[in-house]
């Protein structure tokens, strides 16, 4: 009796022991298993990825991490979205996602995908807005770059965009970019206006505005803005007409187009509001987008009696020459027509030359006659 008692005792803990090291088997087993995926997920995550050439990868307003991760995968940037996202979260690195494009490298890992995507600077994109520029040629500007959206359908009033360089993200809307032109512009022009000379014949931003862009468009040089703003606002105070040429030919385009051509008399004789060779003071509204120099040219001009100014040379970047007299102003017209003249009939010249020289090689280069 006591040996049945004893076999099943023994049978009992073995069975017992049988049971406890299975389920230590299967926990070792597990834990095996566990640290393989680890292992894997973090060879994953931190090894070289798939993409084998650099590429761009761009995010898109409002995007996080569950929504992106299936693009990378889907693009080819990582292997595995859910590693990607698991490791995310493990490492603490999937803070805010950052809008815009992100250059990622070839052979970029998930986890230097992730710091780009979080640290890194998005692909700088930018429009530039020139110097002088219309209002019209801003937005055709505006229009033409594919990387914005959204339409603008009314023209900004003259004057009221301040030249620059303009920061976007992919996917911004063509208004939000133009509000950022606009606001910069309000905010210079404030600043420009209080801290102009106490005694300018101007009387309100506005007007500062008008004259600053007629002095944007008569000098391409910028050492002479304040040189020719002077010489506006000397002619202001002596109500004299300022008999700016692109005045005339903005009231023929409005700005939306090039005159391709010289002023006619005609033009020059017809009164129109913009034709400040026939109406007083200032046109009504500026003839083009000045920059910060012209406005802060007209704020505080030179001090000198130059009353008149006519091209040095025949290129623009040769300036202008000053007069104080009538008479010194004619005599230099009569030499930059000279200097023109010259530079005409020179150039005609060096195209006669030009041609003859490719009839020469044209005529070297025919077959000889059989």
């Amino acid at each position: 009796m006591n040996d049945r008692k004893q076999r099943r005792r023994r049978r009992s803990s073995n069975g017992f022991v049988d049971i406890l090291n299975g389920l230590l088997s299967l926990l070792v087993l597990g834990l095996l298993l566990a640290g393989g995926v680890v292992l894997y997920g973090a060879s994953q995550f931190y090894g070289d990825g798939p993409l084998t050439a650099d590429t761009t990868f761009r995010v898109e307003a409002g995007s996080g991490l569950s929504s992106i991760a299936p693009r990378l995968e889907e693009q080819g940037l990582i292997s595995n979205q859910y590693i990607f996202q698991v490791g995310s979260r493990v490492t603490e690195l999937a803070g805010t996602i950052k809008q815009g494009d992100f250059q990622i490298p070839a052979g970029a890992s998930m986890v230097d995908i992730l710091t780009e995507l979080t640290t890194g600077n998005p692909i700088r994109y930018a429009v530039v807005i020139p110097e002088g520029w219309t209002s019209w040629e801003a937005i055709q500007r505006l229009n033409d770059d594919s990387n914005i959206v959204g339409e603008i359908t009314t023209l900004p009033v003259e004057g009221s965009i301040l030249p620059g360089s303009y920061d976007y993200v992919p996917g911004d809307t063509r208004q939000a970019v133009l509000d950022k032109m606009q606001a910069a512009m309000t905010t210079e022009l404030a600043a420009v206006w209080e801290g102009r000379a106490a005694d300018l014949p101007i009387d309100t931003p506005e007007q500062l505005l008008v004259l600053a862009s007629i002095v944007e468009k008569e000098t391409g040089v910028a050492s002479e803005r304040p040189q020719v703003a002077a010489v506006f606002v000397n002619r202001l105070r002596e109500g004299m007409r300022l008999q700016s040429d692109p005045t005339i030919i903005y009231g023929i385009t409005k700005g939306q187009s090039t005159l391709g051509r010289g002023i006619r008399r005609s033009e020059i004789e017809a009164k129109t509001p913009y034709n400040t060779y026939q109406i007083d003071g200032l046109p009504p509204t500026p003839i083009a987008n000045p920059g910060l120099d012209a406005l802060k040219a007209v704020a505080n001009p030179d001090t000198h009696d130059y009353l008149y100014f006519v091209a040095k040379g025949a290129t623009p970047r040769e300036g202008h020459v000053f007069a104080e007299t009538y008479a010194a102003h004619q005599d230099n017209v009569a030499q930059y027509r000279r200097i023109a003249a010259e530079a005409a009939a020179q150039a005609e010249s060096d195209a006669e030359a030009t041609r003859q020289e490719l009839e020469a090689e044209q005529a070297g280069a025919a077959p000889a006659p059989q």
